[in-house]
């Protein structure tokens, strides 16, 4: 009897230690980090993940059609990440989204970034074009704070909808003091991708949105957010762009060159825009009829690769006074060079931006 109740004591005892002993267990195991509550401004534009269509199908759906408050309402757990504020800035399919709509974005943002209650954005977006907005906003918002954009490829009345899951781990990213200062992100299918190389690989898969070869710089698991890369260009409040009092972006066109490309289609373009980006074959090439033509023109040239992962230098311009673009996609070349346009930079000027940004 003696020895049972001096053991009872014994446990008695130990309970503080062992209730200390878990605490810290539980303090110190996760290798990510978990978010901290904040409030997370969502702003919505409409797209996929707003689309309604026929029950339990992934096609003939109408992008755009739920509100900012509803996508919110889907998702009950996102009360638990953060205070969720809602604004909702246009509702259309990413194939209508314009350069208007790009300012009104990064002038919300920068704006609201200044309330020190404000600990990030998401964005919700159509996936078409998610990668040319969060590219823009990667050159244009000056705030450290995170702004992560996300979407989905399944509507909200498919079965197996992804929006749901992808708006969650955006707000976990968002939220997340892991997230700050590493420029505009991107997040999809649990993975965290910078928004210079996202990009849209597939027409269907819930995967389709990646990096290529560049891949993801972290991942998100139970809500913990890991980032292993950091992005390594300028972007947000490292950069020369300032979007303040501009309404509107000078036009740059894209021409895609294949075999038999019309040079007149370059002559056309020049005439109705501010900067022209060409698609290239292979490493930037192109024609001998494009080549003449091009040397006449007197608006910018930024030569870029209709090759997904294309990386076009200085030496593998053919024509004297064209820009090289990196390895930026054209369509992120043209939104570096509307940008350059607003500030009046000369070949030499566009020459660093583009590879600096």
């Amino acid at each position: 009897m003696k020895r049972i109740l001096c053991l009872f004591l014994t446990l008695c005892l130990m309970l503080p230690v062992f209730a200390a002993a878990e605490t810290a267990v539980t303090d110190t195991a996760p290798t990510g980090t978990a978010v901290s509550r904040g409030r997370v401004v969502v702003l919505a534009t409409g797209g996929t993940i707003a689309g309604v269509g026929e029950a339990g199908k992934t096609a003939g759906y109408k992008p755009g059609s739920l509100t900012a408050e509803q996508l919110l309402a889907a998702v009950p757990e996102l009360e638990q990440v953060a205070d969720i504020e809602a604004v909702q800035v246009c509702n259309v399919n990413s194939d209508d989204i314009t350069a208007e709509v790009w300012l009104t974005l990064a002038h919300t943002v920068n704006e609201m970034a200044k309330d020190p209650g404000v600990t990030g954005f998401v964005i919700t977006h159509g996936t078409d074009t998610l990668e040319e907005t969060a590219y823009f906003l990667n050159l244009t918002v000056k705030t450290d704070k995170p702004v992560v954009i996300t979407g989905s490829m399944r509507p909200s009345t498919s079965i197996s909808a992804d929006g749901p899951m992808n708006l969650y781990q955006a707000v976990c990213v968002a939220a997340s003091p892991e997230a700050v200062g590493q420029g505009v992100l991107a997040v999809f299918s649990d993975r965290i991708y910078s928004a210079r190389s996202v990009t849209k690989t597939s027409t269907y898969h819930v995967t389709a949105i990646s990096a290529g070869e560049m891949g993801a710089i972290g991942v998100v698991r139970d809500g913990a957010v890991y980032l292993y890369e950091t992005p390594g260009k300028k972007h947000t409040t490292e950069t020369e762009f300032d979007v303040e009092g501009l309404t509107s972006l000078p036009r740059v066109s894209i021409l895609y060159f294949a075999v038999d490309a019309d040079p007149a289609l370059l002559r056309f373009a020049a005439e109705h825009s501010d900067g022209l980006v060409i698609a290239g074959a292979g490493a930037g090439e192109f024609s001998e009829a494009y080549i003449a033509v091009i040397g006449e023109l007197s608006i910018p040239v930024v030569v870029s690769s209709r090759i997904d992962d294309g990386v076009i230098t200085r030496d593998n311009l053919l024509c004297e006074g064209t820009i090289a673009a990196d390895n930026l996609s054209p369509q992120k070349a043209a939104i570096l060079l509307r940008l350059a346009l607003t500030k009046g930079a000369g070949a030499e000027e566009l020459a660093r931006m583009f590879l600096e940004y």
